[in-house]
């Protein structure tokens, strides 16, 4: 690696073509389904910027969020693969036709995920979704500060996804073009070389089939490794299938333990206003307490007024009779005074 006039960082040949060959899937020093297959390749051997630079990419669509990687311990956990949010970007490769999502912390790659027609992008909640890339093994999460942003990333998911099936198909054509008239042009080949009868033809042949053979027992080897790899992702995809059943039921479990506090809070509400009811019942009834023991009091003054009465009017009463002596008496010496007078104005008349 050397640098450039302006400071780019230029790469060799050597490279451009491992991850030409790489991209096409015609070789890979890995695997073509190992984790550091292609861009973990690139990733190990390139630093940030020249990573995105080398793939000659153009960003499409970009966006920041805190970037968060499944446990590979536990498959359940997420573990934040940044500190803060960073800048996640959807690159478009020209040359290659391909579509990746990219994010850089620093110096450090912590998203380089190529997708493929059979990924899927999940919103497990309003600011967080998620996706399995079985090439790097892992399941990346996204949280973003607003569900506007994760709903404005997953509809770019799928139109890149979409982009990337359109994309796949059209290399398939153009590869089984290829095939097609790389066939027809080595049965024209060989057969004039049959009709030469030339004995350097027939060395060069010897020598090309002997290439092939090797060429076979590699491929051979190639897919053995190729199925072992296939079938570590399935063990893989088994067990991210498992731990997402397990969150799915965790959520459940959560969402019924949130039904059940919800319906709890209600009935405690309930009882909260039955009991202020009782309160303000408990409260008119002091109130009514309060008037009778006044009113009772009132009573009482008056009772204790009538019965001084009472009192008074006994006392009279006992005082009457002799009233009614003196006045009988009275009453004698005025009816004796009336005779006596009567008596004294006959004697003077007469």
């Amino acid at each position: 690696m050397g640098v450039g006039m302006k400071g780019e960082p230029q790469y060799s040949h050597e490279l451009d073509s491992l991850l030409d060959e790489c991209t096409r899937g015609t070789f890979c020093p890995l695997s073509p389904l190992s984790p550091l297959c292609v861009l973990g390749f690139a990733a190990l051997t390139l630093p940030a910027e020249g990573l995105i630079n080398h793939l000659r990419e153009q960003p499409i669509f970009t966006t920041r969020a805190h970037v968060f990687q499944i446990d590979p311990s536990t498959k359940k956990n997420w573990v934040p693969a940044s500190k803060q949010a960073v800048t996640v970007s959807y690159f478009y490769d020209v040359t290659r036709n391909s579509y990746r999502i990219i994010s850089v912390d620093g110096a450090k790659v912590i998203i380089n995920s190529t997708i493929t027609p059979n990924m899927t992008f999940t919103k497990t909640s309003q600011k967080f979704g998620q996706w399995a890339d079985s090439r790097a093994n892992t399941v990346f999460g996204l949280g973003f500060s607003s569900e506007q942003q994760l709903t404005k990333f997953a509809e770019k998911f799928q139109e890149v996804k979409e982009a990337a099936r359109l994309a796949r198909d059209k290399s398939q054509e153009k590869i089984e073009t290829s095939s097609d008239h790389s066939q027809a042009s080595s049965v024209n080949g060989t057969d004039d070389e049959k009709a030469s009868h030339v004995g350097p033809a027939d060395t060069h042949l010897k020598s090309e089939n002997d290439k092939l053979k090797i060429a076979l027992t590699q491929s051979a080897a190639n897919v053995k490794k190729w199925e072992m790899e296939l079938q570590t992702l399935r063990e893989s995809n088994a067990r991210l299938t498992a731990a997402l059943q397990e969150s799915a039921a965790s959520v459940e479990q959560w969402k019924r333990q949130f039904s059940i506090c919800r319906d709890e809070n209600d009935r405690l509400r309930t009882k909260i206003d039955e009991l202020e009811e009782q309160c303000s019942e408990i409260d008119r009834e002091k109130e009514r307490n309060t008037q009778l023991k006044r009113r009772i009091e009132e009573l009482e003054l008056e009772l204790r007024e009538k019965e001084t009465e009472l009192k008074d009017l006994r006392k009279q009463s006992e005082i009457i009779p002799q009233l009614m002596s003196e006045c009988e008496y009275v009453s004698e010496k005025l009816e004796a005074a009336e005779r006596d007078n009567q008596n004294l104005e006959d004697k003077v008349r007469s």
